[in-house]
């Protein structure tokens, strides 16, 4: 018996290819309670390059105390320099919080960083220790030292759909943070559904604002979960407002440490399986993601969350 592939049906108005942004290394594994060992790690990076996948994020140059499953962080990407994958064709992007982490990233010679802020008052209080204002003060001479390097730098605003203590938050108020992170010069803008409550209409709505601010959909990606299964939805939805990067994590693993109600990222399998079904290309071999997802989820001791890894594994 043949092993299952989705029958192609090309949607014209939707782009030929998109750009899947690999964040189950570091999104996806930072709230594990299972400490994972540095050797599966680095396994577990090339992997997901070996499958294809365009763009891996590595780690995070995070504070230990914060994120514990990440304190190897600087030992991981030893590991993957001394294997060749930190020079290779494929980015390894690691998230540094402030100067403290970028200098880390800089002396472990990374080439892609990522810094990290808050659509909402609440949560920059609570995940960054600053005001909305204030945060943009440490995010600064970070994208500005990492742009004089040579780097190249996203910024994550995360609670752009909703927030769990603030409620719904305003889309002029998400478009205003967002294009100051692209002012301040940041490559690409990735606009977090932390607690997946985004909706297709709510995406519709956000990125026409946006756009309607100068906004170029090619300098957006988006960050879905999939709290309450919309995460595909809302990813066709951005597809048809020029959108062509998105973020998922291998098996849908991660979360929000900071956002209890937030479940796992879209599995990178899920979107696979829709992007291929839609006839959209994205380089990514679905069957050695699947197997990637099925041996971690042996190494953490519970199935994957992925409907499709459970599907083709089975």
């Amino acid at each position: 018996m043949r092993s299952p592939t989705p029958q192609v049906v090309r949607d014209p108005s939707l782009p030929e290819a998109v750009t899947i942004w690999e964040v189950g290394p570091r999104d996806g594994l930072q709230n594990e309670s299972v400490t994972v060992p540095l050797e599966v790690k680095a396994e577990l990076v090339g992997r997901l390059v070996a499958s294809g996948l365009p763009v891996v994020e590595a780690t995070s140059f995070v504070h230990p105390r914060w994120v514990p499953q990440l304190a190897d962080a600087a030992e991981l990407v030893a590991r993957l320099a001394a294997d060749g994958l930190l020079a290779g064709e494929t980015p390894l992007p690691v998230l540094v919080p402030n100067e403290r982490g970028l200098d880390r990233a800089l002396r472990a010679g990374v080439t892609h960083v990522a810094v990290f802020l808050s659509a909402t008052e609440t949560f920059a209080r609570r995940n960054l220790n600053r005001g909305l204002d204030e945060q943009y003060a440490m995010a600064d001479p970070v994208v500005t030292r990492a742009k004089a390097a040579g780097l190249h730098v996203r910024a994550y605003l995360s609670m752009c759909f909703g927030d769990p203590w603030e409620g719904d938050v305003p889309v002029d108020q998400v478009v205003t943070a967002g294009r100051r992170l692209l002012a301040m010069g940041a490559d690409q803008l990735s606009l977090g559904d932390t607690i997946g409550v985004g909706t297709v209409g709510h995406v519709s709505a956000l990125l026409r604002a946006f756009a309607e601010g100068g906004t170029a959909p090619g300098e957006l990606a988006m960050h879905f979960h999939d709290t309450y299964s919309q995460a595909l939805a809302n990813t066709v939805a951005a597809m048809h407002a020029g959108v062509t990067t998105f973020d998922a994590s291998a098996g849908g693993l991660g979360g929000c440490p900071y956002a209890h109600s937030a479940t796992g990222n879209l599995a990178t399998e899920d979107l696979v399986w829709l992007l291929d079904g839609l006839g959209v290309h994205t380089g990514v071999d679905l069957a050695a993601v699947v197997d990637t997802s099925s041996w971690l989820a042996g190494h953490l001791g519970r199935p994957s969350p992925s409907r499709v890894v459970r599907a083709l594994a089975d």
